[in-house]
């Protein structure tokens, strides 16, 4: 039995890189791939493009409020075995991809009797001109828990597969860093975690404004907190800061 993946894609005005996205997918040489595509009902010629390229995709397009949001509408319409999100402008590090951590999923399988989790690997950072900027800053551990994310958001949310029976919705209060606090519940409740030592996704960096940038380092304070204490959270980021300025 193969393992079946629900690719995610969340998506608004995004005419100018959609395509890129959606021939990723289509390219993966594994079959067992179901793509969801939730588009906040975009007036450019976003849908265009998905209705021409992705025939066979699940495509949902109607007003959300905010990305999170949206992609909780992609887990209501998963049925695969893992959920995996890849929204506009995100790629496949290659069409192997996939198959790769399937074989590795089931690599597993074969010796436990059971799938991982969560299988993780690495992110490639790409700008709007498809340049390579190269791997995250923050790389992924050999091995990872719920508690590795006491130094920051290790592994990138598009390099992050979860089993869907464990992946429950994102919470909705954090409008800026639901995935990390996402990340962390499932990791809660998984058993067994699994690093592909792999670079699995292209990220597209698209900035960030300094008012969203400092919303989101709140939200993850209070996320840090919320799992690990005051103390801790406190003692990390004043680590950070100091390692930053030497």
């Amino acid at each position: 039995m193969q393992p079946k993946f629900s690719i995610i894609t969340v998506c608004y005005q995004a005419e100018d890189c959609i395509k890129k996205t959606l021939l990723s997918v289509i390219e993966q040489t594994y079959p067992e791939i179901e793509h969801i595509i939730v588009d906040g009902a975009s007036t450019d010629h976003t849908l265009e493009i998905v209705n021409a390229l992705s025939t066979h995709a699940k495509v949902l397009s109607e007003p959300d409020n905010g990305i999170y949001d949206a992609m909780n509408k992609g887990l209501s319409m998963a049925t695969g075995d893992y959920v995996w999100f890849l929204n506009a402008g995100d790629t496949f590090d290659s069409e192997y991809t996939v198959q790769r951590v399937a074989e590795c999923c089931m690599e597993y399988g074969s010796m436990s009797e059971q799938w991982p989790d969560v299988l993780y690997g690495d992110t490639r950072i790409v700008d709007d001109q498809d340049r390579d900027m190269g791997l995250r800053r923050l790389r992924p551990p050999k091995r990872l828990n719920w508690k590795s994310f006491k130094n920051g958001m290790l592994v990138c949310h598009q390099a992050f597969v979860a089993k869907r029976e464990i992946a429950p919705p994102y919470d909705l209060s954090y409008r800026f860093s639901a995935d990390f606090d996402w990340c962390i519940r499932i990791l809660k409740k998984s058993r067994l975690v699994v690093d592909t030592d792999q670079d699995l996704a292209n990220y597209l960096n698209m900035g960030t404004t300094k008012r969203n940038h400092k919303a989101s380092l709140m939200e993850r304070f209070r996320i840090m907190r919320k799992y690990y204490g005051l103390f801790t959270t406190l003692f990390r980021h004043f680590t950070f800061i100091f390692i930053r300025t030497r």
